[in-house]
């Protein structure tokens, strides 16, 4: 295809200390074979380390690199500032903490015109540097991790409902009025709902677009990134759809369910019900599940997963274990960010919207 029929694309990074991160990031992108892409656009949201000054050096070198300030401090805030900013057909949103394939922005381009969507992306390919990360990324090969996403499977070609990151058409991102503040953390699914909302066919993910997510690195911040899911789905679910939310529902049902019939075994003991089963079954589930996973990626796991250092990869048994407990955290913390946003709405009548 000639460089004149290809668009032009604005990348757009929101950013918050990020020194460590976003030099290797700009560069990888500069380095780009795709002639049209424009410009990069950084939202920083005041980061107290080097981030800043590392972009005004870039810009310096390139004058495609832009630094803005995002006073909101939050993602969306900065995306939609960008997206007001920038002059691209294209939007391209990139993640300070993704590695992408040399061939990324080719392979985002090529799907977006040939498939006819609004937005295209990749799916979320999951890496590792540390043991629980390895544990994170062994969990998203599970349906008990991953809740049967389409955006989670690496093989998948197709439309769906959301998709990791995003390139968009700048013209469609507009006309919805780009990213919804209240939404956040769940601001892709929502701005995708409200993308599909006329249009079957406007989310479309390419197996051939590569892109690869560092998860958190401690398990605190894994359940408060899960507690926030879970609060943010909640918040789209009274906004969009039910029929499109229900997998984000499903960890909240079942552990309600789990609840309740612990809540009616404590105040009717004579009905015998099997709760010392029921618990113990919930406790094993997501380490037996955890047991095949780890034996199933054992030998791909380095070429697949594995970013750090040769010499510290994590053992069997480590990823074995750290996957049934991040296979436990994350349903346990989104149910309970889901229950707190209900709790608020229904009963204290807080509205996000």
């Amino acid at each position: 295809m000639h460089n004149a029929t290809l668009p032009t694309i604005s990348l757009a990074i929101p950013t918050y200390n990020e020194a460590s991160h976003i030099k290797k990031l700009i560069k990888g992108f500069l380095s780009t074979e795709y002639p049209n892409l424009i410009e990069i656009i950084v939202a920083d949201g005041g980061s107290t380390d080097d981030t800043q000054e590392i972009v005004q050096k870039l810009s310096v070198e390139d004058s495609r690199v832009q630094l803005i300030h995002n006073p909101l401090k939050i993602q969306s805030a900065g995306l939609n500032l960008i997206l007001h900013e920038c002059k691209g057909e294209v939007f391209l949103r990139a993640d300070a903490h993704s590695d992408y394939a040399p061939d990324y922005i080719e392979k985002c381009i090529e799907a977006l015109l040939e498939s006819k969507a609004v937005n295209v992306g990749g799916a979320q390919r999951f890496a590792a540097k540390t043991p629980f990360q390895a544990g994170i990324a062994l969990s998203s090969k599970s349906i008990l991790g991953s809740g049967g996403a389409k955006y989670r499977d690496v093989d998948y070609d197709g439309y769906a409902e959301t998709v990791y990151l995003g390139c968009f058409w700048r013209k469609s991102l507009l006309e919805v009025s780009g990213y919804c503040v209240e939404a956040t953390p769940n601001e892709d699914a929502e701005l995708n709902q409200r993308l599909i909302k006329d249009n079957s066919q406007a989310i479309y993910i390419s197996s051939k677009i590569h892109v690869w997510y560092y998860p958190r690195k401690t398990w605190k911040s894994l359940w408060i990134q899960y507690f926030k899911y879970g609060g943010g789905r909640y918040r789209t679910t009274t906004k969009h759809s039910i029929k499109l939310q229900m997998r984000g529902m499903i960890p909240f049902l079942v552990i309600s369910i789990t609840t309740l019939i612990l809540f009616v075994d404590l105040l009717f003991p004579q009905l015998g019900l099997p709760m010392e089963i029921l618990v113990l079954c919930g406790i094993l589930l997501p380490f037996l599940e955890s047991w095949r996973i780890t034996a199933k990626f054992n030998k791909d796991f380095v070429a697949e997963i594995w970013r750090g250092d040769k010499d510290k990869i994590p053992s069997f048994l480590s990823r074995w274990f750290l996957c049934g407990v991040t296979l436990l955290i994350m349903p346990l913390a989104h149910s309970s960010g889901y229950a707190y946003q209900l709790v608020r709405h229904k009963i204290l009548r807080v509205s996000d919207w």
